[in-house]
């Protein structure tokens, strides 16, 4: 599955997590990769849906979120616990199935999440 494989990349390189966290959001380089990511998870997303996998307010801005969570957890577990990411994807996959859940707030804006990556990026700078 492309989320467990993304968490289990950042949780096997350090770097990967600040590639796609403070560097992806805002080298002018990437732009044309990002575009393209971007649209094929959004088709990822609605073929998702209309197979009946994924819940119906899933948004795009929820796979930046998930990282944010993975990459706090890799950090604080890495050498205690390096597996524990696994649980935390898992819950969260489970939770994108579920059919009769109960409706989320609204997701960040896009313009939101580009602003939280950008106060991760300074904090690191």
């Amino acid at each position: 599955m492309y989320i467990e494989r993304v968490c289990e990349m950042q949780a096997a390189d350090r770097g990967f997590t600040d590639v796609l966290t403070l560097t992806f959001p805002t080298a002018k380089a990437f732009e044309a990769e990002r575009n393209r990511s971007a649209a094929g998870f959004a088709e990822l997303i609605e073929r998702a849906k209309t197979t009946g996998r994924l819940r119906g307010d899933f948004a795009h801005q929820d796979l930046p979120l998930m990282l944010m969570a993975n990459a706090g957890v890799v950090t604080g577990t890495r050498d205690a616990a390096p597996d524990a990411w696994r649980r935390l994807v898992g819950y969260l996959l489970q939770a994108f199935e579920i059919e009769d859940a109960e409706p989320l707030p609204e997701p960040p804006t896009r313009l939101q999440m580009y602003r939280a990556l950008l106060r991760l990026q300074l904090k690191r700078s």
